[in-house]
């Protein structure tokens, strides 16, 4: 499911030089709200055994998928919750930041929107995949995504024909 040029873009061949001249895998970020948001996302993960990756999600005690780093929580929010979604952007920029992630790929909903809004204003190219539950129309946040998102994925091929610059590489569950 892993569009290589996405990888390939990110980083260098042999891998991006970090701090001290090292060289290392590129760096993804992978953001979802808890639910089914954040099953899709895990099932994702072997997709990524090569990048170094980190897990975020909107629930506390989630077991990371890929990986030994503990999954990060921010807070879950959506229009509806103005307060608690200036709380995600804050908490999403600060793992942004501290992260400094190549790529940052989500499956939702409004946090994994916040996430790719936040890390393309840090260079980091991004991922949309829509979630398998929205069969008949993209999501509000998949269509918020567009400007920040450099690939934009639905698991409904008809989806495509609807909307421009949504592509189907096929389904997750």
């Amino acid at each position: 499911m892993t569009d290589p040029a996405l990888v390939d873009s990110a980083a260098p061949a042999g891998g991006r030089a970090r701090p001290g001249g090292s060289k290392s895998r590129p760096r993804v970020l992978l953001v979802a709200s808890a639910g089914g948001h954040w099953i899709e996302l895990a099932r994702l993960g072997a997709a990524f055994a090569e990048c170094e990756c980190q897990f975020v999600s909107t629930a506390s005690g989630m077991t990371p998928p890929e990986g030994d780093a503990p999954v990060l929580q921010m807070r879950d929010s959506s229009r509806d919750t103005l307060p608690e979604m200036v709380r995600s952007v804050r908490a999403i920029w600060r793992i942004v930041r501290t992260y400094r992630p190549d790529i940052v790929v989500s499956t939702g909903a409004a946090p994994g929107a916040i996430a790719l809004a936040v890390a393309k204003l840090y260079g980091a190219r991004t991922l949309w995949i829509d979630s398998i539950a929205n069969g008949d129309a993209l999501s509000m946040s998949g269509r918020a995504v567009r400007p920040f998102a450099d690939l934009r994925l639905t698991q409904w091929q008809h989806l495509t024909k609807r909307y421009r610059h949504l592509q189907y590489f096929g389904q997750i569950l």
